[in-house]
């Protein structure tokens, strides 16, 4: 296959590509566009980085489509070179929205899907949870401090221990085996989280790890959700985890990113049960005609 592999080598400039990419979305920023998020699912999506004149990286999402991510914004570059790459590589994917508006409607074409759309929710709706619609939320979140007394440190490379260990459990609660679900993803996040701005906590019930949070600010005030596991015995840990987070963390936290549910039906009546303010499209270009 052509292209090189996505390691942490690589990590200086694609960095800087994608901020590039990311600046001035505010808060509709992707949550893809972070090095972070390709060289932990490297292996899902087979990942090669391309570079070039007008770099990107090939892979396939999760149904299946080949597709290059660019490394640019995409209204910059010429028309051929938009029309070779798709040709090589089958669509370009994702491309946020103010980018595809700026294409010219005549030469590409745009699809999107749910399945791949990021859930966007402003963080008064963790600080609160208000409303009729949330009050389980807020029901949960009492349940939880009426029956426990958690503490929350926030993550450091000393608590890597203790945020491994919460996610053994979850992989016992949930009964999967070694190398399902996000497992490898997760400990490659705890173990490199300094190196790609994860940041969060702890949260312990006495000695007990019980939940841990890592997210990535993508823009002043906006994060990305990259991981949040905790134990099921904790009634309403999650609830009340995304509500300490936005309002202890050390910086202003105005929205949060939970990421897409790739068509995942667990994944999307708990996301959605969050009452998000906006999915976010990722689109895919293709050659129209």
């Amino acid at each position: 296959m052509t292209g090189q592999a996505v390691t942490l080598a690589l990590q200086p400039g694609i960095d800087a590509a994608l901020a590039a990419v990311r600046r001035g979305s505010g808060e509709r920023c992707l949550s893809d566009h972070a090095f972070s998020n390709l060289y932990l699912f490297r292996a899902a999506h087979d990942y090669r980085v391309l570079p070039g004149a007008w770099p990107g990286v090939a892979g396939r999402t999760y149904d299946g489509a080949r597709h290059f991510m660019p490394l640019f914004d995409v209204a910059t570059a010429p028309v051929d070179v938009l029309r070779a790459l798709i040709a090589a590589h089958g669509c370009l994917y994702p491309v946020a929205s103010r980018h595809v508006e700026a294409l010219s409607r005549t030469d590409f074409a745009a699809t999107q899907s749910e399945n791949d759309a990021d859930y966007l929710y402003a963080a008064a709706t963790f600080r609160d949870y208000p409303g009729r619609p949330l009050a389980k939320k807020r029901n949960l979140v009492r349940q939880f401090l009426a029956g426990h007394a958690p503490q929350a440190v926030p993550f450091d490379a000393s608590l890597a221990d203790a945020a491994r260990q919460v996610l053994g459990g979850w992989m016992t609660h949930k009964r999967k085996g070694e190398g399902e679900a996000d497992q490898h993803a997760c400990l490659e996040a705890i173990a490199h989280a300094a190196r790609f701005g994860l940041e969060g906590f702890v949260h312990f019930d006495g000695k007990l790890p019980i939940a841990f949070l890592l997210a990535q600010e993508l823009q002043p005030g906006v994060f990305a959700v990259r991981f949040a596991k905790g134990l099921d015995s904790h009634v309403g840990v999650y609830p009340f985890m995304f509500q300490h987070f936005c309002r202890q963390f050390a910086r202003p936290v105005h929205w949060l990113n939970f990421e897409q549910d790739m068509g995942l039906a667990g994944f999307r009546r708990s996301k959605r049960s969050y009452r998000p303010s906006a999915l976010l499209p990722k689109w895919r270009v293709t050659l129209s005609g």
